[in-house]
């Protein structure tokens, strides 16, 4: 997600004004207000606890929700995945004016001794593995097998004392302000905090056991506490904002400039500018949005760990083998009869079973449930959760100066205005509305053709299912012929290949290595350096398979990040990314076959995964995927773009049982459906950016009711029937897990435009691995992280600005009216 809370304004800076995208689709820019808003909390970061992106994530760093199944096809490649619970850890990430390194493990000297606790709760009177040195494990990484949930509350109240006296240092320095004594300082500050809570927040996403949830629960209004004390810390943004004042006299680089700035407008952000009446209102008010997001996160996790659908094998009728499989294990996990089979609202068994199950009362039991995720079970209602987190948002704007939240979210993205955001969406949703009533079309026709009697005609269960029989028919196109071609095991040959030919990336496998469940796989990543040494680049973590106690989606997440402003004595290795990325795929008895969208997931998060294993930053607070929102997913979404090459699929797509390539046949049958049920795809995700903006557009929630609102919105928007949103308001996480994605929705089509446009490059110059765009690429997307604005950095790779036409061109609305 994987997501970062970046802030850029020029009533701060002073310097170059917000960055925009096309002008053909967007409005022109509008002057920000001269009262900023506060960048994410700690609060923020913590409340949902999940490793981001950041879809992601994600979210998550980043991220945000999966993709579609097998039936949306190419359509669904629009949405991301990364979750928002993985925006626990991007927050952290990004929220530099709480914890600059929040997202970095500990940098903490290797000859400290350990730091033992007092028993309290879970806690022991042994050293408290989260608190001691890490040294002696590989690549100085958490010691998984050793940590328990008890011992996360003890370890942050060392760390968060500890922290607290870092800052506290800089703030009473008799030394004159500086960038070294402040701001360099300061973003290595918070070490041992950050060392914790990325372990913390890694977990809560990939591993929330009942114990993990109950330690959520309790700190999670201490973690927002402990954030708005230490931005208000005495002194320190008296600090940060003489260097920036002086910051045009200090000789500094160019990065050094970038990062005087961000710091400023991150503390400037987060209140730190407020009065002591304000400051105390805005904890209290941080702290209550933490509560209820780590609440409505909880509720979400518990309905899709509990809910299941048990069937017979008669029930299956229609499902391919590896759905049979997987839905056979799902009952195995859950300890049901021999006989017995379990569809889960795991993406990836609920939508598969929607796409091929040939029953009708099946299909919508399953669909129904999927949709009302959140609201269940008796006793978790997210819809009053929701209404409570929008109006504590848009009194959280008003304190910053703005009327609305959309305001106050997209005054720190490229996009700069709500009604520029609008603009684009609506743009797009007109040209949807109209594939996707000629798709539906060709849905009746299909059933009218085949004799069927469809009581209610197409409705949104039945959708997916008639769309694979339309695609069939069609195309000869089914999804069941090509999932042999992509087994996991290849899938993953073919993105790792791909970052080999691009930047020379060579993933070497540690199966000798620990982490904290046996599904994950840990790679060394390794490069050869200019001069031809062998440098250790990154340690990657993958996470794959769904399991209980897992967030669902995908999204990317790292323990450590990139950094070369270390403390004196700490060992190299510290500056190395730890990475992970996690996917939900349904595990079977045999190879784990994915659908054509399931392995683009894969490359996505991979893609994400490359902005933090080839960043090149000085500092942590501009490092990795600490950029702005709607840049975020441009390095995830233009990574997909490779799996769709024929060569890379005649290279690794080899069926799972003969190791046979391929057919050229069936990749040009690919190749001809790519673009089939956009339309679809299309309006499920842009109704939700737009339902989402709608709603944190409003300025006044007295009488408000989510229900009503969103069928009015859907009506006034003219909803395509059979279609419903992708993520309806009691799970809609990116939104209400907590806020990085709120009013930012619409990141992913934007990040589309960029996405779209880039790979443009590789097209012009005839090789889609062409050596000198493939370094560019790296340098100036890849590489950079926040050290730049986005659209420098687009312009140094493209020469231009981005151009509108690519991304309609690729989803083949461009002369949809």
């Amino acid at each position: 997600i994987s997501l970062n809370d970046c802030a850029f304004c020029p009533s701060v800076t002073g310097k170059s004004p917000i960055p925009h995208p096309p002008s053909s689709l967007l409005a022109p820019p509008r002057a920000a207000p001269s009262m900023l808003i506060p960048a994410r909390s700690v609060a923020a970061l913590l409340l949902s606890g999940g490793a981001i992106f950041s879809s992601a994530f994600a979210p998550p760093a980043r991220r945000v929700a999966s993709r579609a199944g097998a039936g949306a096809g190419a359509a669904s490649r629009l949405l991301r995945r990364s979750r928002p619970q993985t925006e626990t850890a991007a927050a952290m990430r990004f929220l530099s004016p709480i914890i600059p390194s929040l997202t970095g493990l500990a940098l903490a000297s290797t000859s400290s001794p350990d730091v033992r606790v007092p028993p309290s709760d879970g806690g022991t009177s042994d050293a408290n593995p989260l608190l001691r040195s890490w040294s002696t494990e590989p690549y100085h990484l958490p010691p998984f097998s050793e940590i328990r949930p008890g011992h996360f509350k003890p370890a942050f109240e060392v760390a968060m004392t500890e922290h607290l006296a870092e800052l506290k240092s800089i703030a009473d320095s008799d030394d004159d302000p500086t960038f070294d004594n402040v701001c360099a300082a300061y973003d290595r500050a918070g070490h041992l905090y950050g060392r914790v809570a990325s372990v913390y927040g890694n977990l809560c996403g990939s591993l929330n056991t009942d114990e993990m949830r109950e330690v959520q629960t309790e700190m999670t209004p201490i973690l927002s506490r402990h954030g708005s004390a230490a931005v208000t810390t005495p002194g320190l943004f008296e600090r940060i904002r003489a260097v920036h004042g002086m910051r045009d006299s200090l000789d500094l680089t160019p990065e050094q400039l970038r990062l005087v700035e961000r710091q400023h407008l991150d503390f400037t952000r987060a209140g730190a500018h407020f009065d002591e009446k304000e400051k105390d209102e805005y904890a209290e008010l941080k702290a209550e949005l933490a509560g209820l997001c780590t609440e409505f996160t909880q509720n979400v996790m518990k309905d899709e760990e509990e809910y299941e659908m048990t069937l017979k094998r008669e029930d299956l009728s229609g499902c391919p083998n590896s759905l049979v499989e997987a839905a056979r294990q799902a009952a195995a996990d859950r300890e049901k009869g021999e006989e017995e089979y379990v569809v889960t609202l795991s993406r990836s068994l609920v939508e598969p079973f929607l796409t091929f199950s040939d029953r009708r009362d099946l299909r919508e039991t399953a669909f129904n449930a999927w949709t009302k995720r959140g609201e269940l079970f008796e006793g978790r209602d997210n819809i009053a959760i929701a209404e409570k987190i929008l109006k504590l948002r848009k009194r959280q704007a008003e304190m910053h100066g703005y009327k609305t939240f959309a305001e106050y979210q997209c005054a720190d993205t490229m996009a700069g205005t709500p009604e520029a955001v609008m603009n684009l969406l609506e743009d797009v949703w007109g040209r949807a509305k109209a594939a996707a009533d000629g798709e539906r079309e060709a849905l009746e026709q299909y059933v009218k053709d085949s004799g069927e009697d469809l009581e209610g005609g197409i409705q949104p269960w039945d959708w997916r299912y008639y769309a694979e029989k339309v695609r069939v028919a069609k195309y000869d196109m089914d999804e069941s012929e090509l999932k042999p071609y992509l087994s996991l095991d290849a899938v993953t040959d073919a993105v790792m290949g791909v970052s080999n030919s691009l930047f020379g990336l060579r993933y070497v496998p540690k199966p000798d290595v620990k982490t904290y469940h046996p599904d994950v796989v840990t790679y060394e990543v390794r490069e050869t350096t200019k001069d031809g040494g062998d440098e250790l680049r990154a340690v990657f973590l993958h996470d794959n398979f769904a399991r209980k106690f897992k967030s669902g989606g995908a999204w990317m997440s790292e323990y450590r990040s990139q950094t070369r402003n270390l403390p004196p004595g700490s060992d190299p290795v510290e500056g190395v990314p730890i990475v992970t990325n996690n996917n939900n795929f349904a595990k079977g008895s045999g190879p784990t076959l994915l659908s054509f969208d399931d392995a683009s997931t894969l490359f996505h998060e991979m893609g994400h995964g490359h902005h933090g294993m080839l960043s090149d930053a000085t500092y942590s607070r501009l490092s990795s995927t600490s950029v702005l929102r709607d840049f975020v997913e441009l390095p995830s979404q233009l990574m997909e773009r490779w799996l769709e090459r024929p060569e890379v699929l005649k290279k690794y797509a080899r069926h799972c049982e003969t190791g046979e390539p391929i057919p050229d046949e069936l990749i040009g049958r690919l190749k001809a459906a790519k673009n089939f049920n956009q339309g679809f795809g299309t309006i499920e995700y842009t109704a939700c950016a737009l339902l989402d903006m709608a709603m944190h557009m409003k300025e006044d929630y007295d009488g408000f009711d989510m229900g009503k609102f969103e069928s009015e919105e859907l009506d006034r928007l003219g909803m395509p029937r059979g279609i419903v949103m992708r993520h309806r308001p009691a799970h809609f996480s990116h939104l209400f897990s907590g806020g990085y994605y709120a009013a930012c929705y619409y990141v992913y089509l934007w990040a589309e435009v960029l996405d779209a446009d880039a790979f443009g490059a590789f097209e012009e110059a005839g090789d889609a691995f062409d050596a000198d765009v493939a370094e560019r690429l790296r340098r100036y997307i890849y590489s950079s992280g926040n050290t730049a604005p986005p659209d420098e950095l687009f312009r140094k790779f493209r020469g231009r600005d981005p151009d509108a036409k690519f991304m309609l061109e690729k989803k083949g609305l461009a002369g949809a009216v």
